[in-house]
This record gives structure tokens, sequence and C-alpha cells, in this order.
């Protein structure tokens, strides 16, 4: 018998063209995988285009009535063998390639239908746009470095600034007036016990003897006239007192008058005169005034060296010798090449020296003699440093330099310490000398003008720690 006879009967055709038929009419789970896997290849960048034919052997379901019916038996055989070949032999899937800008053909390959050409266009210009913008990098950036902060990561310097410092006085004074303001604090009646408080915190404040009872007759007197009658009437009594007694002793230094202008900065060891003296040049050079530094402190040791670190800090020229010279010479050299150079200010630097040693001070002496033989009126101003820590021995230190170097000008440093501050009240009141400047801190800019009713506030104030703002 022959490969290719047909042995089937007229029934055996009739059932296989009928289950053919529902085959064709009713596609199977299996023709509809073959439409899914077809779908998700379409939609994953392996779209077919126009024109495309289906995989050899496969035979499209729509269309298939009555044609088929026409078919041959081999045609039939065929095309069940051709769909059962499509299910099993599933198409291979490429990965997706992700693009940064979707080209515009692929857009209008796949949009609904119903989309128009301008919306795909517009789609793909805006995205574009988005991504390709520097706007869209800087959120980006902002996002990850708000990340990066949340973390604990540290933060990148801001750029200096220069902020309004708070009340420099209330925060180096506070010592003292934690124990003067808390007098008046639930208390209403004025009576003995408390002018006796007040008393023991004046004293305690170092404002001395003189000063302290000065205050309390002052304020004694005005109860007695009736003119005070609580607690806080009195404390704004005191603030008056007070800020009366410091006034006259308000006279900030003008450097303007002579060129150069020569400033002997003067005081016993220890008391912070180099450091004040980098201060005052870092202070000036920021109003406008050339500044030189002379370095007359050669015995101590590495006080030359200090001394022109601050210069460097500063960028100001310092004139110096070597450890041992002479301190008049030295600063006679200084005041030549500070009129060569037509500087504003020029500000010596002396060793410290107890004013109890009558053979240092007579070397003051000659040291303003040897400034006078090049100007008759140097030095111009003769600055006195103190410790505010020393309490009333600040008073004798004024006498003795004074009489030896006539003091004109008072530098009270180190309030920030464990001084009281109330030295200030003492010298004013039995000296009267000008306090040109308050050492209220450790920063370059805590060096400030002497200001009476700043001072009393901050002495009257129970604020302990202030904030920059």
């Amino acid at each position: 018998m022959a490969a290719n006879e047909d042995t089937s009967t007229p029934k055996e055709k009739t059932r296989l063209f009928s289950r053919w038929r529902r085959k064709a009419a009713d596609p199977g789970p299996e023709t509809e995988d073959v439409q899914e896997l077809e779908g998700l290849q379409d939609i994953e960048g392996s779209p077919q285009t126009e024109g495309s034919q289906p995989a050899e052997g496969f035979q499209p379901t729509e269309g298939s009535g009555a044609d088929n019916l026409a078919k041959t038996h081999d045609d039939s055989s065929n095309s069940s063998q051709a769909v059962e070949s499509a299910v099993i032999q599933q198409p291979q899937l490429e990965p997706v390639q992700e693009q940064e800008s979707p080209p515009l053909s692929a857009v209008e390959d796949h949009h609904k239908p119903g989309v128009s050409n301008d919306v795909a266009h517009a789609v793909v210009d805006q995205d574009s746009t988005v991504a390709d913008t520097d706007e869209h990098h800087n959120i980006t950036q902002q996002a990850t470095a708000d990340i990066v902060e949340k973390a604990g990561a540290p933060a990148p310097e801001d750029t200096p600034k220069s902020p309004k410092r708070a009340n420099l006085f209330s925060r180096a004074l506070s010592k003292t007036g934690r124990g003067l303001e808390t007098l008046f604090l639930g208390r209403r009646q004025i009576d003995d016990q408390l002018f006796e408080e007040l008393e023991t915190e004046l004293l305690m404040a170092d404002v001395g003897v003189e000063v302290c009872t000065d205050i309390i007759e002052e304020l004694t007197d005005q109860v007695k006239r009736r003119e005070l009658s609580d607690s806080g009437a009195l404390r704004a009594a005191l603030h008056g007192i007070m800020v009366d007694m410091l006034v006259p002793c308000e006279q900030p230094l003008d450097v303007s008058t002579e060129q150069p202008f020569v400033l002997l900065v003067v005081g016993v060891n220890g008391v912070g005169k180099t450091t004040t003296i980098g201060k005052l040049a870092w202070s000036f050079k920021n109003q406008g005034y050339s500044v030189m530094l002379a370095a007359g402190d050669t015995f101590r040791a590495a006080a030359v060296e200090q001394l022109q670190a601050w210069g460097d800090r500063n960028d100001v020229p310092v004139v110096a010798q070597h450890t041992g010279a002479d301190s008049a010479s030295v600063i006679y050299d200084a005041i030549e090449s500070a009129r060569a150079r037509n500087i504003d200010v020029l500000i010596a630097d002396t060793a410290g020296r107890l004013h109890t040693n009558s053979n240092l001070m007579e070397e003051l002496v000659k040291v303003r003699r040897v400034m006078a033989k090049l100007d008759d009126k140097a030095p111009h101003e003769v600055l006195l440093v103190l410790d505010a820590g020393t309490g009333q021995n600040a008073v004798r230190q004024v006498q003795e330099f004074s009489e030896a170097v006539a003091v004109t000008g008072l530098a009270v440093t180190k309030l920030d310490g464990t001084a009281r501050g109330g030295v200030v009240f003492a010298l004013c009141k039995r000296y009267g000398l000008p306090v040109r400047y308050v050492g209220l801190g450790e920063g370059v800019d805590d060096l400030q003008v002497f200001n009476a009713t700043a001072y009393v506030e901050g002495v009257l104030s129970e604020n302990e720690n202030t904030d920059d703002s």
C-alpha cells in the first residue's frame, strides 16, 4: 500500500472535518496563550511592522469558516499539526533595554487608538526637556543632599558670615548679675534686710568699700525721701547710680589725631598685653588704619614670636630684634620705620613688670624718654592693661604705673573669667581715668570699646549664657 494513500472511510473524514471546524470557530486555551505571548513580545519592544506574516505553518483563526470546509483532509491534518507546533514552540523574549529618550516612532506604534500624533510628539518633547534641563539635575542633587544630611553625614561648611553678636557684657558679667538680680526677685518691700544683702553682693563684686558705701547711702536717702516705694524702684535707682559713676570714664580712644599715633602698652606680667595688642591691631585695621607693631618685650621667652604671629594673622608689619635687646632701641627703630612708611598707628609692646619693682619701672621711664626724642608728644597714649581678676589690687597698679609713665587709659581684660567686674567702678571712682577697652572673651573681636550703660546692664543681668544671634 502506498504511503500517501488515503484509507479513511467517509464517516471518519466527516468526524475529522467536524473536529477541525470546532477548533477554528472556538480557539482553545493553547491558542489564547499564543496570542498573549505575541502581545507581550509586541509590548516589550518587538512590534510587527505592517505587512509582516505570521510564523510559518501557523493559520490564523479569523476567516477560517466556509473556505476551510473545502480544504482536503491533508490540509486539515497539516493545519492541526501547525497549530500544535506554534503552541509548543513559544517565541523567545528579548531583554528590554532602557532608553534615556524613547524615539517618536515607539510612541506612535504603542499609543492607543484615538491619541493623535501631536500628543505623541508633545509627550516625547516634554520627557526630553525634563530629563535634560539643569533644573532637573539640581532637584536630584538637592534631594540627594537632604538624604545625606538626614543620614548624619557632615554638611559642607557655609560661607563664613559676620553675625551680629549678642550682649557680650551680659555674658561676661553674668556671675555678678546673678547675685544682684536675684535680690529683687519675688520681693516687694524695701527693708533693712534687703539693704544688708545688697551691700554684701556689691562687696563680693569687687566694687570696693568706698564705692559700696556711696551707693548704699544714695539709695537710703532716696527711700527716706519716699522716692522709692518697692524693690523694682530700688533696682531702677541702683541702675541709674551705677551708670552715673561710669559715664565719666566712657571715653573711646581716637587715633586719628596724630600720624603715626604711638600707643605704648604697659602692665604687669600675665595680664594679656600681647594678646590685647593683637586684638587692637585687628580692630584698627578693620577701621581702615594702617598698623605697625613694635616687639618691645625683649625679656620674656617667645614674646617676640608671639607678637610676630599676631602680625602675620592681621597682615601687619612687626619691628623686632633678638631676645634680650634693649626695649627702648626697638621702639625707637619702630617709630622711624612708621614715619618712613606713613603708618597710621604704631602699637609698642613692653615687658611685663611688677609695679613694686622700682628698677623695672625706671626702664619704662627710659622708653618714654627715648620716644620723646623723635616726637615730643609721644607716646600719644599709654594704655595700662589690667586683669579684672586681681580685684582691688588693680587699683594699686594704676597708682604705681601712673607715677612712672603717666597712664592715660585703661584696658580691663579677662572679665569672662572668675572676675566679678566691680573693680571698674573703683577705678573710675578713685582715678577717673578713661576705660578704653574691656576684654569680654578670647575671640579677636571680644575686645570691646567700653560702654557705661551696657556694662551696668551686664552687671545687673542674670542671663548666664547668651548665644550669638
